[in-house]
């Protein structure tokens, strides 16, 4: 499949022809040098699975998952030249993707009403969620209201913890919490009526 990455140790390889760090170094400086055709084969290259991120947690809204991967691949364009090459470059994309989408959630999710939580309401259950298929259990998270898919997204997906949430949300630890203990509690009752 064009344009799919597969990690392979430290080595990263594509159909599209990357063979290494040397092709990365290259494409990055011809991108920072301007070069449109070099940017559009980053944006090729990186594009879907940057896309799939995107589309975890605004599932139901194509234009505006569009939008956020737009904004997203504008910050990696004209922040390009701060990436050091320490680390993953995967994982530097990942993080501006990441970013951009909590900040279009957080912009959603700070107009909800919320009363603010005791530490004892936002206590979080340690039960599996059951015995699901990756597939299917996406599909009902991406059936959760904005705010609960959100930081279920970011802490189950991404390992983020409710402190980096309630910074990246503008939202309080506490809340954080709440809205995973409640993501999880609507997961486990659209499980239950699957299942019975």
């Amino acid at each position: 499949m064009q344009g799919v990455i597969h990690i392979q140790g430290n080595l990263q390889t594509t159909a599209a022809g990357m063979q290494g760090e040397e092709d990365l170094y290259i494409l990055v400086k011809e991108c920072v040098s301007g070069s449109r055709t070099a940017q559009k084969r980053l944006y090729d290259l990186y594009a879907p699975r940057a896309f799939g991120v995107v589309k975890r947690y605004v599932s139901d809204n194509e234009p505006l998952a569009e939008e956020i991967l737009n904004d997203a691949f504008y910050k990696v364009l004209t922040k390009l030249g701060q990436y050091s090459f320490q680390g993953s470059f995967d994982g530097w994309i990942r993080r501006i993707v990441i970013n951009t989408a909590t900040d279009h959630m957080r912009k959603g999710i700070s107009r909800e009403t919320h009363k603010e939580l005791q530490p004892d309401d936002a206590s979080v259950g340690s039960e599996p969620v059951g015995n699901m298929s990756l597939k299917e259990l996406l599909a009902l998270v991406q059936s959760l209201p904005q705010a609960q898919r959100t930081v279920f997204n970011l802490f189950v997906m991404e390992n983020y913890a409710h402190k980096e949430i309630a910074e990246l949300l503008n939202i309080n630890e506490n809340n954080s919490r709440w809205y995973l203990n409640d993501a999880r509690r609507r997961l486990k009752e659209k499980i239950h009526l699957i299942n019975k």
